[in-house]
């Protein structure tokens, strides 16, 4: 009896055992790895030229960023586990783990730097506007006072070139871009206002093309950086890859095949840590 009660002892500490283990083996390490085989990126899902799903795939420029950078993790496309970070939830889903690094049109700023890390920055943006191609009354953030200037509903870019640049322009929120760009094709609204990589974004698809142009007003500067954990090993790892894909003509390739329809003109790639205030 004593021998049955032993063993008995032992088969259940080698069934906990053993299911600590498993537990254990689907943890992601700081690498982002789970086993080797994947690894969780953040992107936006709705931003045309920058981070978009589609039936096809994901497309854009952070997308691509994301890509390259994986690939010298050693994670090739197959092995990306892309996860949808919208705005309010990038510091979480980076705290909680549930991706090893967002690329998200996500701005550096003092505030995100107390709860996250950044690499790069990859992409040095500027608020601006977008307009119709035949407009000629727009060159200066001045000439928005007394325009309908929309943006969407939440965005503080409206708001920042009501309160500081144009105080007589005539805002109008709607719920997405895509209802300013309707807006400002039919002419209800006369400007549509956030940072130009985004506004390039939009203005490159097929069905805008030939109709829109960027303003160039650079209103503020918008350093875009590849957010990681506080304190992780892979800042320094990704700024190396950002680095490389800078110097082998990939970034300059991935700017030209997601903005060029829409004409442009970004700025130069910047220098790993060197932040435009």
């Amino acid at each position: 009896m004593q021998l049955r009660k032993v063993t008995a002892a032992s088969a259940v500490v080698l069934a906990l055992a053993l299911s600590a283990t498993a537990c254990g083996g689907d943890k992601k390490d700081d690498k982002g790895s789970s086993g080797g085989k994947k690894i969780a990126i953040g992107i936006k899902f709705d931003q045309p030229g920058l981070g978009q799903k589609t039936p096809q795939g994901y497309s854009g420029f952070d997308v691509d960023v994301a890509t390259y950078v994986a690939k010298k993790l050693g994670y090739g496309p197959d092995q990306i586990e892309w996860k949808e970070s919208k705005s309010a939830d990038r510091e979480t889903m980076l705290q909680r783990g549930d991706v090893q690094f967002i690329a998200a049109t996500y701005s550096i700023t003092p505030e995100r730097e107390q709860k996250v890390d950044f690499a790069g920055p990859y992409l040095l943006a500027h608020q601006d506007v977008l307009l119709r191609a035949d407009e000629s009354g727009i060159k200066a953030p001045g000439d928005l006072n007394g325009k309908k200037l929309c943006s969407v509903s939440g965005s503080t870019s409206a708001q920042n070139v009501k309160a500081k640049l144009a105080p007589k322009a005539n805002l109008q929120t709607y719920p997405t871009y895509s209802a300013c760009l309707s807006g400002l094709q039919s002419g209800a609204i006369d400007a549509l206002t956030t940072d130009d990589s985004i506004l390039a974004g939009y203005a490159a698809q097929t069905q805008f093309k030939g109709k829109f142009k960027l303003g160039g007003l650079k209103m503020t500067n918008e350093n875009y950086g590849i957010g990681v954990k506080k304190g992780s090993d892979l800042k320094a790892k990704i700024n190396k890859a950002l680095e490389s894909m800078v110097s082998d003509g990939s970034w300059e390739a991935a700017v030209k095949k997601n903005f060029g329809p829409a004409d442009y003109r970004n700025e130069p790639a910047p220098k790993i840590g060197d932040i435009k205030s």
